[in-house]
């Protein structure tokens, strides 16, 4: 009868902690997130390309080209109304010779604004590590409380859980010892392996209009000599982004006053603009003076990569830089298109070992090798070259015959990335072939990929030099990604 019992009890535990995994996993999203906006047509002129590149020359000295965060200042610089910043990570800790003190400069340049212009009103997102959930104070974040600001740390909990196993577990037993000062630290609740992951600045351009640098890049002092992309917004478009901030600061816990902030945007907006995906019939003829633009968020980049590439065909080309690369349905969809006869280029990041539970290497390299080997060698791979620095960008780019669609953020190639689980903030912008944009984004490739540099500057390097087809590693991989138990 006991023995009975017994089991009964344990089938219990086990059904309360699957059903639990399954709710937590599947969940509705909260307000906020997978956002694809309306489809804005805006001049060209409002549209900016930004990368920092980190390279080595010839006798091994760091060559620097930094913009991304000399735009946010003077962003923020230009503020007069409204500041909203959401990013993952932020403040000087975690490097004692950085190449730049990005988070005492943009600290810096909100406190002289808000002293200048005390009516500025200031709304900082970001995820909760920054500060250990609780345990500690970042110096950053609270100079900004004392001048005003609301700071908000996301509420992860909200979000789906892609650890789902563990966190189902943290959910039932462990999370009422992890607080600030709880006997089990902070550590278990970072194993749950969710961020919010956004990279992305708002304000107002101080005439009344929303201006945005979204991107890959955050203003954290460890992370200063990193390669990284981001393009620069204004006009209707960031209306979208905006209130898509506003719901998550809310959710999160915050009560201020929605109103300065969407004082700000157009209400017309919407109007001016068409819904839908980029294949819907809506959108006007393209331009030389125009540029598409979407917002797009958390799972809906991945539902518009999936419907690009698909669409792809004999002649087109796919560029893709990023810093991970392990998401099956965009792998599968990248080999169904190189049968079709779509060039695929992928330029990726090494060593993509985003935690120390896994081998150096991981995703990346057993991930591209995979592609190499499927595609029998249709889809061409190369490595950026770091020095210690890491390859960060997350840009994908669509070349058709006339137009180019092009997507920058901070969503990784992922299933953490793409699938709903982080918060990821990316702008999606279609063009003309001959457009600035396009050029310069094509350029920008092109100059990685064939190691267009002076000063004997090589940013690649061939396939070979970190092919990996271990099936250990492939397995391995496979498992983190599938069962969440990883941070990439």
């Amino acid at each position: 009868m006991k023995r009975r019992l017994r089991r009964l009890v344990l089938f219990a535990l086990i059904a309360v902690w699957l059903g639990t995994a399954y709710w937590h996993a599947t969940k509705p999203l909260p307000q906020g997130t997978h956002v694809a906006s309306a489809l804005c047509p805006v001049p060209a002129a409002q549209v900016g390309f930004i990368a920092d590149i980190t390279a080595a020359d010839a006798y091994g000295r760091t060559v620097l080209s930094q913009a991304i965060f000399d735009e946010v200042l003077k962003l923020v610089r230009g503020a007069r109304h409204v500041i909203v910043l959401d990013y993952a990570l932020i403040g000087a800790a975690g490097s004692a010779t950085p190449q730049r003190r990005i988070a005492g400069e943009l600290t810096d340049a909100l406190l002289a604004q808000r002293r200048a212009f005390p009516q500025l009103k200031v709304l900082l997102i970001s995820d909760p590590v920054n500060e250990r959930y609780g345990a500690v104070r970042s110096e950053e974040l609270q100079l900004l409380r004392a001048a005003g600001a609301d700071v908000v740390a996301v509420r992860l909990d909200r979000l789906r859980d892609p650890n789902f196993l563990y966190s189902s577990l943290w959910r039932l037993a462990l999370r009422w010892w992890d607080g600030p000062r709880g006997p089990l630290g902070f550590q278990v609740r970072e194993l749950n392996f969710k961020a919010d992951h956004r990279k992305v600045a708002i304000a107002d351009d101080g005439a009344d209009a929303l201006v945005a640098v979204v991107g890959s890049a955050n203003p954290q002092d460890a992370q200063s000599g990193w390669s990284n992309i981001a393009v620069r917004v204004s006009g209707d478009s960031v209306g979208a982004l905006l209130a898509s901030e506003l719901a998550i600061a809310r959710f999160s816990g915050w009560s201020g006053d929605s109103e300065p902030f969407l004082r700000v945007a157009d209400p017309h907006a919407p109007e001016q603009c068409s819904r839908g995906l980029p294949t819907s019939a809506a959108p006007a003829p393209l331009t030389a003076d125009t540029v598409r633009v979407q917002v797009l968020t958390e799972g809906a980049l991945r539902s518009a990569l999936l419907e690009r590439t698909a669409a792809s065909a004999r002649g087109d080309s796919i560029d893709i830089a990023g810093f991970g690369l392990a998401d099956r349905g965009v792998i599968e969809a990248l080999l169904d298109a190189s049968r079709r006869g779509v060039a695929v280029h992928l330029i990726l990041d090494p060593s993509e070992d985003a935690t120390t539970l896994v081998p150096s290497g991981l995703p990346n390299q057993p991930a591209a090798s995979e592609l190499v080997a499927r595609s029998g060698g249709a889809v061409r791979v190369r490595w950026y070259r770091t020095h210690g620095e890491r390859f960060h960008p997350a840009f994908a780019l669509f070349s058709g015959r006339q137009s180019v669609w092009l997507t920058v953020g901070s969503a990784n190639f992922t299933r953490r990335g793409l699938d709903d689980y982080n918060l990821e903030a990316t702008v999606a912008l279609e063009a003309l072939r001959d457009a600035p944009l396009a050029v310069q984004a094509q350029g920008y490739f092109d100059t990685l990929w064939g190691n267009r540099a002076a000063l004997g500057i090589e940013y690649t390097a061939d396939f070979a030099a970190f092919a990996d087809s271990k099936q250990t590693n492939f397995w391995l991989y496979r498992l983190l990604e599938g069962t969440g138990f990883t941070a990439f």
